[in-house]
């Protein structure tokens, strides 16, 4: 009997917030279409976030497209396990025609036809458009001194860490002071482990100013409409990192200088590693006082929005740190010395569509498109970070790329006709 997906109008891979929202706009539309995903419905907010991770944006921020969050504490920030009951309760809500736990091996060209050809678990499946909405973080980015560390370390990419109980005992090597470096690094210490932090590039903000959090005072500051045409080169590669934010405890300031007030051990980004002993770069100072400049000019923008807008927002003095600056500048480590029993390399990730055999990809790996399509008839991307604009990847920005690429498939369709 022939599979009933063999000729699928629209295929969609993956099921997580992205694919879900081009399926609620498909739907609108009558347009049949199928979601293929490898695992569960929202499978990397469920195995590729650690265990206690909570948004860094106020839950008001879940709008998906028709499900907006609805909940008694819009300000609060959902924990892991309650952003993946949501997205659950978003796919039944718009009765999602989701296929789990079916993997896709490769989309190549259909010989002989229009078509692309999708090899999966489910056999040999042709459709006139497929959208690959696999999410954002698709695998993880390693140092190459990664490989030259003593192999008694043990080794997680920020992806795969659960919890402090996960590592043995020890004190913690954290690599890069991002978003996920950052609460990572304040899990461990609150968890009384011994936390170094190698740091990197990037900026924090403060949780809450003059009366409102961040997130909301970025929204109204026009930040997030920031498009990819905007940054350098117009190229998302060169997006600055996201800030230090966590929702924990209901939502704090998360910097370099509380972790070192913890007790957290600052140290300038990895330069090099052999064996047990690491190199850092001289750097540790600039890089402390380069994300307390994010934090001023953040603070000054919202001082001159609220003076020109007239608004009713209480004065009150930007936050100032300073303890990490009494952070003295390490040039080497001794990881068996220093007691270290494992390196968490949270350090981004890369893409790895390897499993396309189309040419639509830049030398690094990175999907060449506009607004997430490509020059090859049928093949489009959605959920990238900066796809569109700096919400492309976020809940609060998902739903609009969905509709526009929603509405180019319905163009295309009716075409066709």
């Amino acid at each position: 009997m022939r599979n009933p997906l063999s000729i699928a109008d629209v295929l969609i891979i993956g099921a997580g917030p992205a694919g879900l929202a081009l399926s609620y706009h498909l739907s609108r539309m009558d347009l049949a279409h199928t979601l293929l995903e490898a695992g569960r419905v929202g499978e990397s907010w469920r195995s590729r976030r650690w265990e206690s991770l909570r948004l860094v944006a106020p839950n008001w921020h879940l709008q998906l497209p028709g499900m907006p969050y609805a909940g008694a504490d819009p300000d609060g920030f959902l924990c892991r396990d309650e952003v993946v009951a949501y997205i659950e309760a978003y796919a039944q809500s718009i009765s999602a025609p989701v296929r789990a736990n079916v993997r896709v091996h490769s989309i190549s060209a259909q010989p002989g036809s229009d078509k692309l050809l999708v090899q999966s678990e489910l056999g040999s499946l042709s459709a006139t458009q497929v959208v690959v909405a696999t999410g954002a973080y698709s695998a993880p980015r390693l140092p190459d001194c990664a490989t030259q560390l003593s192999p008694r370390l043990v080794q997680l990419h920020s992806m795969d860490y659960q919890r402090p109980a996960q590592l043995p005992p020890g004190a913690v090597l954290v690599v890069g002071s991002g978003e996920s470096g950052c609460q990572i690094a304040d899990e461990l210490r609150n968890a009384g482990r011994e936390v170094w932090l190698a740091v990197g590039r990037g900026g924090w903000l403060p949780r809450r100013y003059r009366g409102h959090d961040c997130v909301a005072w970025v929204t109204v500051l026009g930040g997030f409409e920031q498009t990819v045409a905007e940054l350098p080169g117009g190229d998302p590669r060169n997006a600055p990192p996201g800030p230090q934010l966590t929702g924990q405890g209901g939502g704090r300031d998360l910097n370099l200088h509380t972790l070192a007030r913890a007790g957290v051990r600052l140290v300038g980004h990895l330069e090099g590693a052999a064996g047990e002993l690491l190199r850092f770069a001289p750097d540790l100072q600039q890089q402390i006082a380069a994300a307390d400049t994010v934090a001023r000019g953040f603070c000054q923008a919202v001082d001159v929005y609220v003076e020109q807008q007239g608004l009713d927002a209480p004065k009150e003095p930007p936050p100032t740190y300073a303890d990490a600056f009494a952070a003295g500048a390490l040039a080497e480590l001794d990881l068996a010395r220093a007691k270290i029993s494992s390196v968490i390399w949270a350090t981004g990730y890369r893409p790895d569509y390897s499993w396309i055999k189309l040419p639509v990809f830049a030398a690094d790996g990175y999907p060449i498109h506009t607004r997430g399509v490509t020059s090859w008839p049928g093949l489009a991307f959605l959920g990238l970070e900066w796809q569109h604009n700096a919400k492309s990847h976020v809940f609060q920005g998902l739903g609009d790329d969905a509709a526009h690429l929603a509405a180019l498939i319905g163009a295309q369709r009716e075409g066709r006709q």
